[in-house]
């Protein structure tokens, strides 16, 4: 999968992009990011990616020049997206989207963002990472790469993490333990050391019911609530069965 990156700080990504699972990827040949220097692209001896906003106001705008001159140069693979808080919010399921396309591009704004021009005639639509105000779109990026590479084919060790992780099925994900089982008078759940596969499986399902409802009772909610299944799951290892 190749994703090209817009930006004016391309080692921020290219420096993660280097490390840990998305760098094994990318030695692999499963991975191929590129970070695109929108600076390259402008013609002036200072490198302007800037200007002043038409209207007044406070801050800087990105210019649509070395912008269009950067895409069209870079002939990326679409389609493009823009980090954008007016974006589609981003989630698993867009990351699993994503992950079935042979590549996408994005778009890192920075400033008060984009000449509106961009967004209107160049990218192809818009990803928000959160509501949440950012510097710049590069960890927005990062973090849409990541997600989205995770769920190709190969690039993790074991195939069956990804369905076994938070929002794979609507859930956060199940409680986790290691060895020692006892410590600080803390002890690991017995089902989790009794060999019972089947009930470990139950056990963890319940808990990850447990959970979401205690944290993120809106995926319950969306799901439609909880089936009789799910309650009888729950009442078998002494849990609510209330969604807040």
């Amino acid at each position: 999968m190749r994703v090209d990156v817009f930006t004016i700080f391309p080692n921020l990504i290219t420096d993660y992009a280097s490390e840990s699972i998305l760098g094994r990827a990318t030695a692999a040949e499963l991975l191929d990011v590129r970070a695109i220097d929108i600076r390259e692209a402008t013609t002036d001896a200072h490198r302007t990616v800037d200007d002043a906003p038409f209207g007044g106001g406070a801050g800087m705008v990105m210019k649509p020049e070395p912008i269009f001159d950067a895409v069209e140069a870079a002939d990326p693979p679409r389609p493009l997206f823009y980090l954008s808080p007016t974006g589609r919010r981003f989630d698993q399921s867009m990351a699993a989207e994503l992950a079935s396309l042979d590549g996408f591009s994005l778009l890192c704004g920075r400033y008060e963002g984009v000449d509106e021009r961009v967004r209107e005639h160049l990218v192809d639509g818009e990803i928000s990472v959160g509501d949440v105000v950012l510097a710049g779109g590069e960890l927005g990026a990062l973090i849409v790469i990541e997600a989205a590479a995770r769920l190709v084919a190969g690039v993790l060790g074991n195939q069956a993490s990804p369905d076994d992780e938070s929002f794979a099925d609507g859930l956060l994900e199940y409680p986790h333990y290691t060895r020692p089982a006892e410590f600080r008078e803390w002890s690991v759940p017995d089902v989790l050391r009794s060999g019972d596969h089947a009930k470990v499986k139950r056990w963890r399902q319940a808990h990850a019911l447990h959970r979401t409802m205690s944290h993120r009772p809106d995926l319950i909610h969306s799901r439609g609530g909880l089936t009789e299944a799910e309650r009888r799951l729950l009442a078998e290892f002494g849990l609510p069965s209330e969604v807040v």
